[in-house]
């Protein structure tokens, strides 16, 4: 039996996908001016792991589909 997502577990998910990109988005530019090398090394893993985050949750979205 295939699950798939009820219409507010979908609009959950593409929340938190909204809100992944503006962090990954933030965190590239700011590693971009960050002085500080550790600083700026943190902030680059973020932006990689929240870029793998958002290939997930964008997997969730497309495997789950909304139910009506």
């Amino acid at each position: 039996m295939k699950e798939s997502l009820g219409l507010h577990e979908t609009l959950d998910a593409h929340e938190l996908l909204v809100f992944k990109n503006l962090c990954v988005t933030k965190s590239a530019l700011m590693s971009k001016l960050a002085k500080d090398e550790e600083l700026q090394t943190l902030l680059e893993n973020d932006a990689q792991v929240g870029m793998e985050q958002i290939q997930q949750l964008r997997g969730i979205l497309q495997a789950g589909g909304a139910t009506s």
